[in-house]
């Protein structure tokens, strides 16, 4: 019994080579199927990874901005005895821990209009202590205040500043000597700047500590002079 039959491709007898290469044909098929298998999953589980990332992210942002509080911060940096003013101010969205005071954005009109009592640099959150009277002196500091002619002070001194108090030797016939207890130079934190009516000097209150406070009080004036320190200065 001939088994042989037509290839439809040529109309010739199909030959057992022929059935050989039709097997081999039909199983290609499957092989790459599993090779296609093989390929996919990692990226199946990739997909999967991505989506539980982005589920716990998304749960972790609800969580971070349900805490979230409109309080206010400082647009620029104001010294120590500095007023406030509502350009001073601005309202910023931030997460805060409840044992943190600061003043809610409701509250601008409380403290518009009130001194600083501390120096705050730009961006700083607007604390309770901070608003009011200030604080001075501090425990181990002394205020000295300095009768100063133009020349003596850069213009750009204000409260805040931090500064060095300096000797400068006087005219023939005056002190020419630092005080015999301390050195030349003393440094100061600006706490008030102010100038009396009719009169051409100019009152500059410092902040010093108590040794060094009682030698520039002790310096006659004329002989002192202030120069205007970097915010990290010393």
């Amino acid at each position: 019994m001939n088994t042989n039959t037509a290839r439809p491709e040529t109309g010739r007898p199909s030959t057992a080579a022929d059935n050989l290469w039709i097997g081999n044909d039909r199983k290609q098929p499957a092989s790459r199927l599993r090779a296609s298998n093989h390929r996919s999953l990692p990226y199946l589980l990739l997909g999967v990874l991505l989506v539980l990332v982005c589920a716990g992210g998304f749960v972790l942002i609800s969580l971070d901005s349900g805490d979230r509080r409109a309080v206010l911060a400082l647009a620029r940096g104001v010294p120590v005895g500095h007023v406030l003013t509502t350009q001073d101010l601005r309202q910023v969205n931030v997460a805060v821990d409840p044992g943190v005071a600061v003043v809610g954005a409701d509250q601008a009109a409380i403290v518009v209009g009130k001194p600083m009592a501390t120096s705050l640099s730009a961006g700083a959150l607007l604390t309770p202590d901070a608003v009011g009277g200030a604080a001075l002196p501090e425990n181990g500091q002394a205020i000295a205040a300095l009768a100063l002619k133009p020349g003596q002070f850069p213009a750009e001194v204000g409260p805040g500043a931090r500064v060095s108090v300096v000797f400068v030797p006087g005219q023939a016939g005056t002190v020419t000597s630092p005080p015999a207890d301390g050195g030349t130079v003393w440094p100061a934190v600006v706490t008030s700047v102010t100038t009396p009516a009719n009169d051409q000097n100019t009152v500059v209150s410092v902040q010093l500590s108590e040794a060094a406070a009682r030698q520039v009080a002790a310096v006659p004036a004329g002989q002192l002079s202030i120069v205007m320190l970097s915010a990290g200065g010393r």
